[in-house]
């Protein structure tokens, strides 16, 4: 339950880190809302980062904590370290990509490896039941 916990909070630090990193970003670009539509904006790679995050975070999350809480097998912790580690990749990789219309060995490499975690993951579920 421990791992399931730590990957939990390193998942909403990534989440509650990049939307203040998106809340700081508008404060010193004056933009309230929305985001141009330049691929390559800081801006625009911020909030697409952020609302990423945002979307696989929190499914992640209750995988991890319903899985560890039925009891877990060894693989099953390491997918959770795995899962994470995927997700901050794939932010790392949307934040240094010159423009998110081009391909990004990071992002690819950390969403590729979040569908096979998450699913994983799901597959872990049905297990623990």
């Amino acid at each position: 339950m421990k791992v399931a916990l730590v990957c939990t909070a390193f998942l909403g630090l990534l989440v509650f880190g990049l939307g203040l990193g998106v809340s700081l970003l508008r404060g010193s670009t004056r933009t309230n809302i929305g985001h141009g539509s330049d691929p390559a904006d800081r801006l625009h790679k911020m909030v697409r980062a952020h609302g990423n995050a945002a979307e696989y975070g929190p499914m992640l999350a209750i995988l991890m904590l319903a899985i560890a809480a039925r009891g877990c097998t060894p693989w099953m912790v390491w997918t959770f370290v795995a899962a994470t580690v995927f997700r901050y990749l794939h932010a790392a990789g949307m934040l240094l990509s010159p423009s998110l219309d081009r391909p990004q060995p990071l992002r690819f490499v950390g969403a590729l490896g979040t569908y096979l975690s998450g699913l994983a993951l799901v597959v872990a579920a049905l297990l623990v039941v």
